[in-house]
C-alpha cells in the first residue's frame, strides 16, 4: 500500500443518525470506510452498499483486532471516528449505570484496542451537554464544563481519556462537542430515523404527518423573547462535513488535537421551529404547553469559531427552513421504506 493512499476510517455507530452521515461524507470525499455497529438502535439500511460493515460491540477487542488487520488499519494508518452510544439524557437520569457503560467504560475499551493496535488518529463524538447550564451567551470550548446529568458526564470523562492517552501514547484526537443535531442527507440517503425519538424537529415532523397527535412545549416562561428555550441547530450534513475536516486536519499534523464546538452561533426558539415546521407542512401543528423540564438552560448557542477558524468550515445548510426541508423529506422516504 502507498503512502498516498487514503487509510481506511472506521465508524463505531455507523448505522445511526449522525454516523451514517459521517459515512457517507466519509465516501464522498474519497475516504475508504468501514462500519461497527451493534444495531441497538442503528439500521442496516442506513449503511451504504459496498462499505465493510461489522456487526459487534465496540468493547470486543478480538472483533477491532480483526477489523484492523483486515482494513490495514495500525502500525500508524487509519482513524476511528467513535459514534457508538446512548444519547437521551432522562433515559441518563433513570439509568445512569447504562450510560457509564455504553459511553465510558465501552469507549475505555475501544481506546485501549487502538493504541495495542497503532491507530493514530481518534475522533470522538462529543456533546454541548458538557458544559451544563452556561451562564453565558455563546458557549466557547473555554466555557467551564459542568455536567448536570450522566449522560453528560459519561462524555466528558471520554473527553479525559482521550487526553490522557494522546499525551501517554502516539495518538492525536478530535473532539467535536455537537450542540442540536438535525435534517437529513440533502438526496436523502440518510436521515434520523429512530423510533421515539426526542429531538424537537424530528418530533414536530412526525406530528406534522400524523405520526404523533401533538408537540409538547415545555416552558413559555424563560429569558427569551418569546419565553420558549433557544438552542443553535446543525445540519447533520455540515457535521458530517466537520468530521472529514477534522480527519484530514490530525492527519497533517500528527502531534496537534483539536476540541471543538460545532453549531452555527444562531438560535432559534421551540416556538419560531415549530411555525417554520408549520410553513414548510402547510399546517397547524397542535401544541401542547406543559412545564419546564428540569435542567433546560434558557439558551445554548454555540461559539463555533474555532471550527471556522481551524479548519476553514464553512456550513452549506446553515438556514432553519433547509434543515426541515431535508428533515421533512426524509421522514417521508421513511415512510415508504417502512411500507415496503
Amino acid at each position: 500500500m502507498t503512502a498516498n493512499i487514503k487509510p481506511c476510517v472506521l465508524v463505531t455507530g455507523g448505522a445511526g443518525y449522525i454516523g451514517s452521515h459521517a459515512v457517507l461524507a466519509l465516501r464522498d470525499a474519497g475516504w475508504p470506510v468501514a462500519v461497527i455497529d451493534n444495531l441497538v438502535t442503528g439500521f442496516r439500511f442506513a449503511i451504504p452498499d459496498g462499505v465493510p460493515f461489522y456487526e459487534g460491540d465496540i468493547a470486543d477487542a478480538a472483533l477491532l483486532a480483526r477489523i484492523f488487520a483486515k482494513q490495514g488499519m495500525g502500525g500508524g494508518r487509519g482513524a476511528i471516528m467513535h459514534f457508538a452510544g446512548s444519547v437521551v439524557v432522562p433515559e441518563s437520569v433513570a439509568d445512569p449505570l447504562k450510560y457509564y457503560d455504553n459511553n465510558t467504560a465501552k469507549s475505555r475499551a475501544l481506546i485501549a484496542s487502538a493504541v495495542a493496535a497503532g491507530v493514530p488518529h481518534f475522533i470522538f463524538s462529543s456533546t454541548a451537554a458538557t458544559y451544563g447550564m452556561p451562564c453565558v451567551a455563546e458557549v466557547t470550548e473555554d466555557t467551564p464544563q459542568q455536567p448536570i446529568n450522566p449522560y453528560g458526564w459519561s462524555k466528558l470523562m471520554t473527553e479525559r481519556m482521550l487526553a490522557d492517552v494522546a499525551a501517554a501514547h502516539p495518538m492525536n484526537f478530535g473532539v467535536l462537542r455537537y450542540f442540536n443535531v438535525a435534517g437529513a442527507d440533502p438526496q436523502a440517503r440518510s436521515g434520523q430515523s429512530t423510533a421515539g425519538a426526542t429531538h424537537l424537529i424530528k418530533v414536530a415532523i412526525e406530528a406534522a404527518l400524523g405520526l404523533r397527535d401533538s408537540v409538547s412545549v415545555f416552558g413559555t416562561d424563560y429569558a427569551t423573547p418569546d419565553g420558549t428555550g433557544v438552542r443553535d441547530y446543525i445540519h447533520v450534513s455540515d457535521l458530517a462535513a466537520a468530521h472529514v475536516l477534522t480527519l484530514e486536519a490530525l492527519m497533517a499534523a500528527p502531534a496537534r488535537s483539536l476540541t471543538m464546538n460545532c453549531g452555527y452561533g444562531r438560535g432559534f426558539s421551540v416556538l419560531e421551529v415549530l411555525d417554520a415546521v408549520d410553513r414548510a407542512t402547510y399546517r397547524q401543528l397542535m401544541r401542547r404547553i406543559q412545564g419546564r423540564r428540569a435542567g433546560d438552560p434558557d439558551s445554548l448557542i454555540a461559539d463555533s469559531r474555532a471550527l471556522r477558524t481551524a479548519l476553514g468550515w464553512q456550513p452549506a445548510h446553515a438556514d432553519l427552513d433547509t434543515i426541515i426541508a431535508h428533515a421533512l423529506a426524509w421522514e417521508r422516504k421513511l415512510a415508504d421504506l417502512r411500507e415496503h
